[in-house]
């Protein structure tokens, strides 16, 4: 802020000598009576101290004297009003600088201080300076603070006290000395200069615009102070925050040339407040795509409702990024989950309904939902408490009547399951340090394309990434870390999960995650969980190893490649159907597991890296290629990496299709698994019937439902000895279990064969 602001701008009233006819004994308002031909004021052209100058006569209590100029009062502007008085007879009076304010329709500016220093004319012949300086901010020196309404002023002088004194006044001097207040004159602006007044009450929006737009480039200077804001500010220009803001939470304060945490944590005097009105502004403004935290570290003391943040928005769809710091977590109690027990009904034909719900104005969206029939990662979508009523994430197995289910509302650092819909929304190089207190982030209801990369989770508490519904549609969780609270506990006492997701085409890729309960529960289909690192062991001998990736659909079209599955299993179950009992379908289809690192140590011997577990009765595989897997066990073997749990019910192993189990291999594996299964046959003495036993290795304790060859590798001999050509018919399904087949001869024979059999 300098002189070039008024270059050119007409400030120096006229000289005494050009007329009086421009100088009122008034407001110097148009219509003010003036001192041209009035009896009490008379131009002296020749004082010795002076020269040209005013003789007045006082004759009202308030002798005014005003240019009827509008002398303008630009933003940022100081103006410095100087007038040298001497009394030449009569009573002394005292002499002040005055003046009228205006603004842009020519209407007085009320509840200004318009007046400066009075001071008294002591001596006749002696010169007395007054002088005031009139400017829009309160500034130290500042006579008349203005604000940014005038834009004009009359200017001059007045006279006070005893009547019939005879003055002399010299010209009127109004000159530009902004630069007194400005040191720093062409790189930035004050709010102050602007009429802000930093008391926290005064709504100083307008002076704020003001500022912005005069800066042109320069940086804003919000000076010390502390600012209300009653509308929304943008700021075109940089901004410096010495003193800090406040605003109601609809009001957006938008910094679009220096958008960044630690510039909003200096505005609000605040890290949370800070961050949450950075992120306001990220969904208000499109001037920016991403919220940059700087490196920074915020302390974050209760969880961060992200929708009560941005209050004017309920859903958003663009793509929003927060990146580049780290939130931790600090507090107690406030980080405790809300449990709220309550009856309810619920029929498989409304498979995602909870109806006739007690309780249900206490029941929380967001909630997991636990009960009898209930499967993992079942969560609370929406609550209607007129109708008594909540929408599931997905449908319960086996639930139907009415009982009591408990739900238990984990309380996250970024929470955002307030909004309807977030699509596109990515947070990057972020650390949430969870410190055991808190879960990490609860997603909205519905949404596409979540994306949560090159970020860790450090310690939650219960949860990593939770879906309550569908806003995991299409999420990306790419090379982030995952990292346990629980690492001292027993595999089975765990209860912490990585994540969840219920939509599909989801892709999680190149992540690590340790000891969890389970790193992925995964309700939709479509999905790739590919180049991971996820390991559940703990130290206790014989022990027990929990799902580090559960499927919960049958069917569930899902990739299984290149991942390191470290003492944990893959578990496939059917949890998510109202209907468990297969009627239709593709039952359990379309799975490819391939190409994956599988280790476990001091394991129990029926442990196994591949578990299907069926909910309800005639399930049976479809679809599931097992290959190119390195199986292996150390500190002890196990029996098989395959099994079917029949907690609830088993395979029907008499039908089946498309399953692939090739290209392994085993180590320390007591019963390898194989389909196609290569058999080679020894018949030591001579029989019509040849028994041929799998062993237990095809998949799951599968059946010999077809046989793709039978090759003599020796002479078949009878019992002469002499060599018989001849071909077998096969017996399948044989033996109690189904998994033996028969060769039947023409003869008696003894010899070697190679049968490949399959169990689809």
């Amino acid at each position: 802020m300098n002189k070039a602001i008024t270059e050119g701008v007409l400030l120096m009233p006229p000289k005494f000598s050009a007329g009086l006819d421009v100088w009122a004994n008034g407001d110097g308002t148009p219509g003010s009576d003036t001192y041209d031909g009035a009896a009490n004021a008379a131009y002296v052209p020749a004082d010795q101290d002076f020269g040209g100058c005013l003789e007045l006569v006082k004759t009202d209590s308030v002798q005014k004297l005003r240019y009827m100029g509008e002398t303008p009062l630009l933003p940022g502007c100081y103006l410095r009003v100087t007038a040298r008085v001497k009394a030449i007879s009569g009573n002394l009076p005292s002499v002040r600088v005055a003046a009228w304010a205006g603004d842009s329709n020519g209407d007085h500016v009320n509840g200004l201080t318009e007046e400066g220093p009075t001071v008294p004319l002591q001596t006749y012949g002696g010169i007395v300076e007054v002088s005031a300086i009139v400017g829009a901010g309160a500034r130290g020196g500042v006579d008349m603070v203005w604000g940014a309404t005038p834009v004009y002023g009359h200017f001059g002088i007045d006279l006070v006290g005893s009547l019939g004194g005879v003055v002399r006044v010299d010209d009127i001097v109004i000159e530009d000395i902004t630069s007194v207040f400005h040191r720093q004159m062409l790189s930035r602006v004050d709010i102050r200069d602007y009429g802000a007044v930093g008391d926290g009450v005064t709504d100083d929006s307008a002076a704020f615009e003001a500022a912005d737009a005069d800066a042109a480039g320069r940086d804003v200077l919000v000076s010390a102070g502390t600012y209300f804001l009653g509308n929304s500010v943008t700021f075109e220009n940089p901004v410096v925050f010495e003193g800090t803001v406040s605003m109601a939470r609809e009001h957006v304060l938008s910094l679009r040339r220096n958008f960044d945490f630690p510039t909003y944590a200096e505005a609000f005097d605040d890290e949370v407040e800070g961050f949450k009105r950075a992120f306001q502004s990220l969904l208000n403004d499109s001037d920016h795509e991403s919220l940059d935290l700087c490196g920074r570290r915020i302390t974050i003391d209760a969880p961060l409702d992200l929708q009560a943040a941005v209050p004017n928005r309920t859903s958003y769809a663009q793509r929003r990024i927060i990146k580049n710091g780290q939130l931790y977590v600090t507090g107690d109690s406030v980080w405790e989950p809300d449990v709220v027990s309550s009856q309810a009904t619920y029929a498989p034909s409304d498979g995602r309904l909870l109806r006739n719900v007690s309780n249900a104005a206490n029941v929380q969206v967001g909630s997991v939902v636990t009960g009898n029939g209930v499967g993992r990662e079942v969560y609370v979508r929406s609550v209607n408490i007129g109708t008594q009523e909540i929408v599931l994430s997905q449908p319960l197995y086996d639930a139907e009547g009415t009982q009591n289910f408990t739900f238990t509302r984990y309380k996250y650092v970024l929470d955002f399951s307030g909004f309807t819909k977030v699509s596109q929304m990515s947070v990057s190089n972020v650390e949430l340090l969870c410190n055991d207190k808190a879960s990490g982030i609860l997603l909205s209801g519905s949404g596409i394309a979540f994306h949560f990369r090159d970020s860790f989770i450090n310690r939650p508490k219960h949860r990593g990434i939770s879906s309550p519904g569908e806003g995991c549609q299409g999420m990306l969780v790419d090379r982030c870390q995952f990292l346990t609270a629980e690492g001292a506990d027993r595999a089975q006492d765990r209860v912490s999960v990585a994540i969840n997701c219920n939509a599909n085409d989801v892709k999680l890729r190149n992540n690590r995650a340790s000891q969890f309960r389970h790193f992925a529960v995964i309700g939709g289909s479509n999905c790739t969980i590919t180049g991971n690192h996820f390991f559940q062991g703990d130290g206790e001998a014989a022990g027990v190893r929990t799902a580090g990736v559960l499927l919960a659909q049958g069917y569930c079209s899902a990739t299984i490649d290149g991942n390191y599955i470290d003492n944990a299993t893959i578990e496939w179950s059917n949890e998510y159907d109202s209907n468990p009992n297969f009627d239709g379908g593709f039952s359990f289809g379309a799975l490819s597991i391939t190409d994956n690192v599988f280790l476990s140590g001091a394991v129990a011997p029926w442990f196994a890296y591949l578990v299907i577990k069926p909910h309800g009765t005639g399930h049976y595989i479809t679809g599931l290629n097992v290959t190119g897997n390195k199986f292996r066990s150390i500190n002890g073997s196990i029996d098989r990496v395959d099994r079917v749990d029949t907690s609830f019910s088993d395979l029907d192993m008499t039908k089946g299709k498309n399953l692939q189990f090739s290209g392994n291999t085993f180590h320390n594996v007591a019963t390898p698994t194989y389909n196609p299964l290569r058999i080679e046959h020894d018949q030591g003495t001579e029989a019509s019937t040849w028994v041929v036993d799998t062993d237990g290795q095809l998949p799951f304790g599968g059946r010999c439902r077809s046989v793709e060859s039978v090759v003599a590798t020796t002479r078949l001999r009878n019992s002469s000895g002499q060599t018989v050509y001849t071909t077998p018919y096969v017996g399948l399904q044989q033996g109690s279990n189904g998994d033996q087949i028969d060769l039947h001869w023409e003869t008696a024979l003894r010899g070697d064969v190679t049968v490949v059999v399959r169990m689809d």
